[in-house]
């Protein structure tokens, strides 16, 4: 109840700030839809609590609901953060630029609430199936939320017409994803446009030639058209100071402009339309787990380009050596690792849908910057992507190498984060087109991995070092993990470091299992802990049954984060499929050890129930209508024999038969209820299924062709006079307790049980 109210608080104090909305300069549109999906959020929570939860069980059955409201309470915080930093006006031409083109409630703040929200649904159904006093309700409710997760449901559409508001993506608030932003840059524009009115009244020269570059960017043919401007926009302002270098040899450094802290990348180049087309394409970029390019400008007779960044100071190499130590024998807690690894793949992906390879993915291009509402946590962008002709310029023109490490720093040698195949080509001495590859950048990110969970830098160990090490790297050979890690971690480490390229996930799939297992370790904060193995599925092979039921389109814009919601609604699905038939297989295994057992046990008792001798168990059962020769399992390709006594047992969910009754149907012992061994037997398999025993009324008639729990039975389709000539017999035969007797029943039904055989096999 103490989280709700945290959360109630902080929506509290988000409305009360909005009661000003229409002071909000910047990004107005936006701050608004962030409000709206908060206030669905809070309201369906409290929807939820109030159909299920008793206030009475506060302290014992809401305990699955704690940390998922923890979490919401620190997505709902941070967007009040946002709202508060739109408000102030303060230095407003700095925030023009840093937010011009932004869209950080889209896909930041809305898309951290709608990976944690289904966390929060779910907790409310966990404790609602165990809440109230009355079991007949109690029940009632378990069947109405299992039938929630029913494969029909397991389609976009449908899951948006059933679960869209109670996921918060009804359509009313889907259709403001796009034209939010947009409808901030519309007003942006109208000010700028009334401040230029306004002329040199108001505006110094240089504010005049910043209103002039934002309308040119923002009334492009798109926005962030990625137009250079002159460098006296720039270097001309007054309060404009460099304040030091930030490497990068020497192409880095930070500045304050317009009263606020920036990155420049300083560097020269040829003027051509390629370089051109590579910045345009960096200015138009925008995403919150990528370093942001705000505005770009150029001297032509000088052949300087200035492109103005947001400043992030600390990249993940360097926080880890000052954090845990030049050995790091210590790393992040798992939830940490998971998001940002998650953040690092989402700006990954990002580029992977605009066509930019990063080719260079490792730690010292992963910057962190802290988040002030959320203790121990980051927000992460990936640098150091595009300019690949500045770069090759650069080694032409064989600009300054960058400062030596320090005489007692360790620097990793940069072929342990590339590919093998990049490798092999770097080798060769042919230009490195792997390099720049979806594959190449999956296996950097795979070693990333690796060194976030274990706090070691991959092969630091020393078993594979100089010459050897690239060798060995293309041969196959893998930093090893230590024990105790979790295996669907491991496993999706190894896949994205796998030797076949084609093998290794794309990013979205990867961001899919990261969202997903994000939201289990906030459902079970027990399995954050390295002695949890494994749970019932492993996520890998969920998204491969993801990606085998749905063909997905390789785009990428705003409104993908509405897609979010069903994703880990259909892993879910998915995950109980996987989970049901894993239960299936361990009955499987049990049957077929009873079944085994049983065969042992009935070979000596009077040579009726031989499993072995299929044909001979068909004609019996075909004595008595039961045709078994249908039958098939549910796993599909594999059909049942004629009698398989190992699939009959196995295929039985719904009553298990203990190894004591097996040993009690198979004995010789004379007993009223179990006059014969097979009798018996065929009664209790029949009660099993629902089916009529071999002496009820209705043995003997003709029966379609019918379904039940899996199984396809048919009656034999001999005529009247041979089904009653059969089952007479059959009954005679079984109603004494004589190996003759049975023989005899047996030869007298042989010719006529071989007739109905015959029929089947053709």
């Amino acid at each position: 109840m103490e989280q709700f109210r945290q959360v109630g608080e902080v929506m509290g104090s988000l409305n009360a700030i909005m009661v000003l909305k229409e002071d909000i300069r910047i990004n107005q549109r936006q701050c608004c839809l962030l409000l709206d999906i908060f206030n669905l959020a809070l309201s369906t929570v409290a929807e939820g609590i109030k159909l299920f939860l008793k206030s009475e069980e506060k302290n014992t059955k809401w305990k699955a609901l704690e940390q998922p409201l923890r979490e919401l309470h620190k997505v709902i915080k941070e967007g009040e953060l946002y709202v508060r930093q739109c408000l102030d006006n303060k230095d407003w031409w700095g925030k023009a630029i840093t937010l011009h083109q932004n869209k950080d409630c889209v896909e930041f703040h809305i898309h951290n609430l709608l990976c944690y929200f289904p966390a929060v649904i779910e907790a409310i159904e966990t404790a609602g199936e165990i809440s109230g006093l009355d079991p007949d309700e109690m029940q009632r409710r378990r069947v109405a939320l299992a039938k929630k997760y029913d494969r029909e449901w397991n389609d976009p559409k449908l899951f948006q017409l059933k679960f869209g508001k109670e996921y918060l993506i009804p359509r009313e608030i889907c259709n403001r994803f796009e034209s939010a932003w947009k409808e901030d840059r519309w007003l942006l524009i109208e000010e700028l446009k009334e401040k230029r009115s306004l002329g040199s009244v108001v505006l110094t020269k240089n504010e005049q030639r910043l209103v002039d570059m934002l309308l040119k960017k923002l009334n492009g043919p798109e926005p962030g058209n990625g137009q250079l401007f002159p460098t006296s926009t720039l270097l001309g302002g007054k309060d404009y100071q460099v304040r030091r270098r930030l490497g990068g040899g020497g192409q880095y450094k930070e500045i304050i402009w317009l009263g606020d802290n920036f990155a420049v990348r300083h560097f020269y180049g040829e003027i051509d339309e390629s370089l051109n087309s590579e910045i345009a394409k960096l200015l138009s970029l925008s995403h919150p787990n990528i370093v942001q390019y705000l505005c770009g400008f150029s001297d032509d007779e000088k052949k300087e380009f200035f492109l103005v960044m947001e400043l992030l100071s600390k990249d993940l190499s360097l926080y880890m050596r000052e954090t845990f130590g030049s050995k790091r024998r210590s790393s992040f807690s798992l939830p940490i690792v998971v998001d940002l690894m998650l953040q690092i793949a989402r700006g990954m992906e990002f580029l992977h849908s605009q066509r930019i390879y990063h080719g260079e993915l490792n730690p010292s291009n992963i910057f962190l910057k802290p988040r002030t509402s959320t203790e121990g946590y980051f927000h992460v962008k990936v640098s150091g992507f595009g300019l690949s002709s500045v770069k090759s310029y650069a080694s032409r023109h064989s600009l300054p190498p960058p400062p030596p490490p320090p005489p007692n720093q360790h620097v990793p040698d940069p072929c342990i984060w590339f590919a093998p195949e990049v490798l092999a080509e770097q080798e060769e001495g042919s230009t490195s087109t792997s390099k720049y590859s979806e594959k190449a950048d999956v296996y950097s990110f795979g070693m990333l991995f690796f060194e976030l969970l274990t706090g070691k830098v991959p092969f630091e160990d020393g078993h594979l070092q100089g010459d050897k090490m690239t060798r060995n790297i293309k041969a196959g050979e893998r930093p090893l993990f230590p024990s105790g890690y979790p295996k669907y971690i491991v496993n999706l480490t190894k896949k994205c470091w796998h030797p076949t390229p084609s093998q290794r996930p794309s990013f979205s799939s990867i961001c899919r299992i990261l969202r997903y297992i994000k939201k289990s370790l906030v459902m079970n904060p027990e399995h954050a802990q390295s002695e949890f193995q494994s749970p019932l599925a492993d996520y890998y092979d969920i998204e491969a049954g993801f990606l085998r039921k749905f063909v997905l389109e390789r785009s990428y814009d705003e409104t993908s984060v509405t897609q979010i919601p069903f994703q880990l609604f259909s892993y879910r699905i998915l995950e109980k499929e996987k989970a049901i038939l894993n239960n299936k297989d361990k009955h499987l295994e049990l049957g077929s050890d009873a079944a085994s057992m049983y065969k042992d046990e009935s070979a000596s008792v009077d040579g009726i129930m031989l499993a072995n001798e299929t044909r001979s168990m068909c004609s019996d059962m075909k004595s008595v209508s039961f045709d078994m020769r249908s039958v098939f399992t549910e796993i599909p390709g594999k059909k049942v024999s004629q009698f398989d006594t190992r699939s009959v047992h196995s295929e039985a969910p719904m009553k298990k038969i203990s190894s004591s009754e097996f040993m009690s149907l198979s004995s010789g012992v004379p007993d009223e209820k179990m006059s014969n061994p097979a009798s018996r037997w065929i009664k209790t398999t029949a009660s099993l299924k629902n089916l009529p025993s071999p002496d009820s009324k209705l043995a003997g008639s003709r029966t379609t062709e019918r379904t039940i729990s899996g199984f396809e039975t048919k009656s034999c389709s001999s005529d009247t006079r041979d089904k009653k000539n059969t089952i007479s017999d059959t009954k005679s035969a079984c109603s004494k307790n004589s190996e003759s007797q049975v023989k005899a029943a047996t030869k007298a039904t042989n010719v006529k049980v071989e007739k109905c055989a015959g029929e089947f096999s053709s």
